[in-house]
């Protein structure tokens, strides 16, 4: 396993995912992904994972597929985390059983995930009231409608509430489940999960679900990717917005407009978001006096990285270390 050593006791490893008839294949399959293969080089601490099964006998899911869980819903008992991946539909009825075994799971602390419209599942269960979650944009006036003692948040990937976890449209699911590994084992494990994924190791949940606009095209998409690639590269350095358009070879307002049109953001944002990330990096990895951290970050003082952080993750980074560092 990567340095950061697990921080959860053997009895909390059980990662078990619902299943049920009408499955939705790939959130399923981002929690098999995740969780659920072997991954040897983690070490013998990783998560062990199993299917609870809602219905009986096979189940049917998306795209022709049918499967056996390996237990019923009694694996629930025994979960330290429990998935549900996606539902049938927001008009879909969720069984009492289902939601009774979901609130005596959370009495004992157990973490509960969902993923996309699985967020209508705790709801019905009566896990998310008073709470922040998020779904899918295409069910979010629904979810507000027929909820509305949850504290919607709308155009975020991802929320965490703590035991409680909720998740955007379908893709989200791997951004939340990441998160979480990172929550776990620390950021060089989250990192060497999406290495294998092939997908980015941290995208920040209050990232929006939805960019505004065209998708840029090929030839402008060939120029603001390596920009990216540079900006993440040096965090630390000044990224003036005349420079990155001259580097692009754009005026300063078609570079704006373009930027935002790969990103969903500006330049300054972007830089701001990367800035913190790597900030949180450090903080979980090294013993480093923050004002160090927030050098090697690209915050001049110790002063604003305090004040920035904050804003965004409504704890100061002295906090953030002292509950994010792996326990020895």
């Amino acid at each position: 396993m990567p340095k950061s050593q697990a921080r959860l006791s053997p009895a909390d490893r059980l990662v078990v995912v619902l299943a049920y008839d009408g499955l939705c294949t790939f959130e399923f399959g981002v929690a098999v992904e995740i969780f659920g293969l072997p991954r040897p080089e983690m070490g013998p601490d990783w998560y062990r994972f199993a299917v609870a099964g809602l219905d009986p006998g096979p189940m049917r899911a998306e795209g022709g597929v049918r499967l056996l869980a390996d237990g019923g819903l009694d694996l629930l008992e025994r979960a330290g985390t429990i998935v549900v991946p996606s539902w049938r539909g927001a008009d879909e009825p969720v069984p009492e059983a289902l939601s009774t075994a979901l609130r005596a799971a959370a009495a004992r602390g157990v973490r509960i995930l969902s993923i996309c419209s699985g967020v209508f599942v705790l709801a019905a269960a009566g896990l998310l009231e008073g709470r922040r979650a998020t779904t899918h944009w295409r069910h979010a006036e629904a979810l507000a409608a027929r909820h509305p003692g949850i504290r919607f948040t709308p155009d975020v990937l991802y929320v965490d509430e703590g035991a409680i976890l909720t998740s955007a449209g379908s893709a989200a699911g791997i951004d939340l489940c990441l998160h979480l590994v990172r929550r776990d084992f620390g950021p060089a494990a989250a990192n060497a999960v999406a290495r294998r994924l092939v997908v980015p190791p941290h995208r920040d949940g209050g990232q929006a679900q939805v960019v505004a606009g065209a998708v840029p095209t090929l030839h402008e998409a060939a120029r603001i990717g390596p920009l990216l690639d540079a900006m993440r590269a040096a965090p630390a350095r000044d990224w003036p917005v005349a420079h990155l358009a001259d580097r692009a070879g754009m005026s300063p307002r078609t570079l704006l407009r373009r930027f935002s049109a790969a990103t969903g953001t500006t330049p300054a944002r972007w830089l701001l978001d990367l800035r913190l990330a790597r900030a949180r990096d450090l903080l979980e990895q090294a013993d480093q006096p923050l004002q160090a951290v927030a050098e090697a970050a690209g915050f001049a003082t110790a002063a604003t990285l305090r004040q920035q952080f904050r804003r965004r993750y409504a704890v100061t980074p002295a906090a953030y270390r002292a509950t994010a560092r792996p326990r020895p």
